[in-house]
């Protein structure tokens, strides 16, 4: 259902390191940019990830209540990507944990302040 997200960011080159590290934790590679828009992706007809400077030329702010989720592979690679957004700068929302009913996920911001969860679905005992 989903084609891609898109947030807004007012440091494409700062937002563009950061989202490097994270997207290739999922296998990602840059698969369109121009030097105000980058687009991260495994396949051109798979969901993708992309950054913006808005085109209205104002500055890009954060969604209240608004988030992304990044869907996991296992628990592992939750608490790694989650690692690696705290050592590129991002803060802190939420450590990996169990959330109830299998959810495990954690909770942080990027550099420009936008809120994203990484999760999976753990395995029933």
């Amino acid at each position: 259902m989903i084609g891609y997200i898109t947030l807004g960011t007012n440091n494409v080159a700062k937002a563009a390191e950061f989202y490097d590290g994270l997207m290739a934790i999922f296998g990602a590679k840059r698969m369109m940019e121009d030097e105000t828009f980058i687009a991260w992706g495994t396949d051109m007809n798979e969901p993708g990830f992309s950054i913006i400077k808005p085109f209205d030329g104002k500055q890009a702010t954060v969604g209240n209540g608004g988030m992304i989720a990044l869907k996991a592979d296992s628990e592992a690679m939750v608490d790694q990507i989650y690692h690696k957004a705290l050592e590129l700068g991002g803060s802190d929302e939420g450590a990996p944990g169990l959330r109830g009913g299998g959810f495990y996920a954690a909770y942080f911001r990027d550099l420009d302040g936008n809120k994203l969860n990484t999760f999976c679905m753990k395995a029933a005992d």
